[in-house]
């Protein structure tokens, strides 16, 4: 019963970790990466479908993105879902694809990407504590409910914060990491 609610609380746990790592991906840098287009959502059809499932985007060269969308007459609903992202992308239509210019980063969009970074890394944090705090409560339930003594909710609870104090630490590597990605010039 205790390894459970350790292995669920390390499983969520790892699923925050990784839910940040995806967010820092979609804040930009001064390179191009496809990543930077995962939120955009095109129509198609009259359904919202995400842009990697109706065009093929890949990196032409360290500043500029090239789309190419599977059926050439959704092309222009790319380039609107592009532009209607907020990405503060503006895409050139050659025809058959579209180019996205990555422009320079100034030193007020890096820090406002950096403050952005910072803001998604206390989320992660935040949800690591959530989990912390779910996992305590169900030792207490057990507990409470004389399925386990007190000397082994002690234990299991210092397990918890040990996992707690880890995925902790690799948020705090992942933050100053992705910081200093977008603050190098």
């Amino acid at each position: 019963m205790i390894n459970e609610i350790k292995k669920d609380a390390q499983e969520r746990m790892q699923k925050s970790l990784e839910s940040l790592i995806n967010a820092f991906s979609r804040i930009r840098t001064g390179q191009a990466h496809p990543s930077i287009l995962g939120g955009v959502m095109v129509s198609y059809y009259g359904s919202d479908t995400p842009l990697n499932q109706v065009a093929n985007v890949t990196v032409k060269d360290s500043r500029t993105l090239q789309v190419v969308a599977f059926e050439r007459n959704m092309l222009a609903a790319v380039d609107k879902a592009i532009q209607s992202s907020g990405l503060g992308f503006n895409p050139t239509n050659l025809g058959e694809l579209l180019l996205i210019s990555m422009p320079a980063l100034t030193e007020e969009t890096r820090k406002g990407f950096t403050k952005q970074a910072r803001d998604a890394a206390e989320d992660g944090r935040v949800a690591v504590r959530n989990i912390r705090r779910d996992a305590l409560s169900q030792l207490k339930d057990l507990v409470k409910e004389k399925e386990i003594s007190e000397d082994e909710e002690r234990r299991a609870a210092d397990d918890v914060q040990k996992l707690t104090d880890k995925f902790v630490a690799e948020i705090e590597v992942a933050v100053k990491q992705k910081e200093a990605d977008l603050m190098a010039v």
